[in-house]
């Protein structure tokens, strides 16, 4: 009978279970331990190894009814128990394009060396006049930058109110330093700062514009006798560039020249600043366009603006164009121009007692269109090689010679005043890394083969045994001398690929078992073409590595 009995109950649960809840079926003693309502009885039937199916509750002398009261309690829990909200699964989300934002770039590997020689070398330099190194925020209260720019006020970048303050990115470093000087009140002092900085442009990448990129400024603050930090300023620009290998003019300008000479061709003095702005367009734009601009979009007369353009079409050196002003009698008689005719006459004596006077023009064009500079204003220009027969080129072609200026600065003495009680005289100049990058890339592209050199040394092995151990010794051994040194990170090694592994590398280390048990290794001159090939390189003690390294890389 006992067989029958649960061959009835198990066909019993599976039809009950399948019309009620149309479920998978699950075994009878699976069935039995979930249907079981009590928590006595579950805590029971799990622990009890000999009630794992109803045969054994049964054999076990249970009066409890078992199958048919727990399918009937589970069929009616499903009825009245409220449906599950069905959870959506996100969609698949559209292909991203991987690109940067418009007006920036990535910096990796053989970019990145030069950036930090150009680094290095502007530090060297800002180190080597006093300077004083300084950070300040990548955004600054909107405020802080508002009025300060002019017309190029629209290219700042606005900051949401993230946290109760309305603040943008800033556009240059020369605000945050004056806004820091008068928050310190330091009255003095010559500081250099290297940041990035931020200006909603029209970006032209290969030609070295971009909407993020590097500022190096180095600022001379503080009461001065006059032109004297001027001078320094214009030696440092001089002196960054020659380390660079870059031939370079500087072009100056006075804003109080520059202000009398508007003043007497008649342009309003509420159109000063507009009209300078336009006037700085010249060295991107002709004449016929600059003079449209100042009369229909100025509003200026336009026998004002023909004056005009019989003045600013003017430059030479200091001394040329003092003697061309002071030749014009309206000119001479103007109280701001003889103010900048007097400044400009010191600064040529100090350029000369510098040896520097050659490297300068006066450019009565030149008007800076930011509204904080005013007196001496400055800029830098690169003059690309001059290049003949086949090897000439259109400058059209050539970025390095379409970059514009790569280096501008000027005096602003009332900018710190703005913040704070005191005015504090300050002249400045600001390098544009990114600008002087890809003068310096388009350079090393031409020389045959040119390649940064991220190495010093390159070390390896020759012949059949790898000397994997003795390699990292003396690699080590050239890391801790502040060298930089490589090599191949394999067990078994061929000479031909480490010989390719090394290419662009000045020097190599070659260990061979025999001279490395002498405590001997090889030191070879590579890259040096065809005939250096011969040359196996010296033997020296392993010991004495280092200092024959540096002989050679001197």
């Amino acid at each position: 009978m006992l067989p029958a009995l649960i061959a009835v109950t198990r066909g019993h649960e599976r039809t009950v279970i399948a019309r009620a809840s149309r479920r998978p079926i699950r075994s009878p003693s699976s069935l039995l331990v979930s249907f079981t309502s009590t928590p006595s009885r579950r805590q029971f039937l799990s622990s009890n190894p000999t009630s794992s199916s109803p045969a054994a509750a049964m054999e076990a002398g249970s009066s409890t009814p078992l199958p048919a009261p727990a399918v009937a309690q589970e069929v009616t829990d499903a009825k009245m128990a409220p449906k599950e909200k069905e959870v959506k699964l996100p969609s698949r989300p559209a292909a991203v394009q991987l690109k940067v934002p418009k007006g920036t770039r990535d910096w990796s590997g053989a970019d990145m060396h030069v950036r930090e020689h150009l680094f290095k070398t502007m530090n060297d330099i800002f180190k080597s006049h006093g300077g004083t190194p300084l950070d300040t925020p990548v955004f600054e209260l909107k405020e802080i930058l508002a009025g300060k720019y002019g017309e190029d006020s629209r290219l700042i970048y606005d900051l949401e109110d993230q946290g109760g303050e309305l603040c943008s990115l800033r556009y240059d470093l020369t605000v945050p330093f004056a806004r820091w000087l008068a928050m310190t009140g330091t009255q003095q002092v010559k500081r250099y700062q290297i940041a990035k900085v931020y200006r909603r442009d029209q970006p032209a990448i290969a030609r070295g514009r971009f909407r993020e990129f590097h500022q190096c400024d180095f600022d001379i603050a503080g009461v001065y006798d006059a032109m004297i930090p001027d001078s320094e300023i214009l030696s440092i620009i001089v002196e960054v560039f020659e380390a660079l290998q870059l031939d370079i003019t500087i072009k100056l300008n006075h804003r109080k020249i520059l202000d009398g000479l508007f003043t007497v061709a008649g342009v309003p003095a509420e159109k000063i600043r507009p009209i300078s702005s336009a006037v700085d367009k010249l060295d991107k734009m002709p004449w016929a366009e600059v003079k449209k601009e100042m009369v229909e979009e100025k509003g200026l007369a336009e026998e004002v603006a023909d004056q005009i353009g019989v003045y600013v079409q003017n430059k030479g050196t200091i001394t040329e164009m003092i003697e061309y002003i002071q030749a014009d009698a309206k000119l001479s008689a103007d109280e701001n121009i003889q103010a900048g005719l007097k400044d400009m006459g010191l600064l040529a004596k100090y350029l000369k007692a510098m040896e520097i006077d050659t490297k300068v023009s006066f450019d009565l064009s030149l008007a800076r269109g930011l509204d904080y500079y005013t007196s001496l204003i400055f800029e830098v220009i690169n003059q690309p090689p001059k290049e003949t027969g086949d090897k000439k080129k259109s400058r059209k072609d050539d970025p390095a010679s379409q970059v514009g200026s790569i280096a501008a600065g000027g005096r602003y003495d009332n900018l710190v005043g703005m913040y704070g009680k005191k005015q504090i005289p300050c002249v400045g100049i600001s390098f544009g890394v990114d600008r002087i990058f890809t003068i310096l890339a388009a350079r090393n592209k031409k020389k045959e083969g040119a390649r940064p050199v991220e190495l010093d040394v390159y070390v390896m092995a020759a012949g059949s045994n790898s000397l994997l151990e003795e390699r990292m010794a003396i690699t080590r051994q050239l890391w801790k001398a502040g060298l930089r040194a490589e090599f191949q990170p394999k067990v078994k090694v061929k000479m031909a690929q480490q010989f390719k592994n090394a290419e662009g590398v000045p020097l190599g280390v070659i260990l061979g078992e025999d001279e490395w048990a002498k405590g001997q290794v090889r030191l070879k001159v590579l890259n040096q073409g065809k005939d250096a090939e011969k040359d196996d390189g010296k033997l020296v003690e392993k010991d004495n590595i280092v200092a024959e390294v540096k002989k050679l890389l001197v």
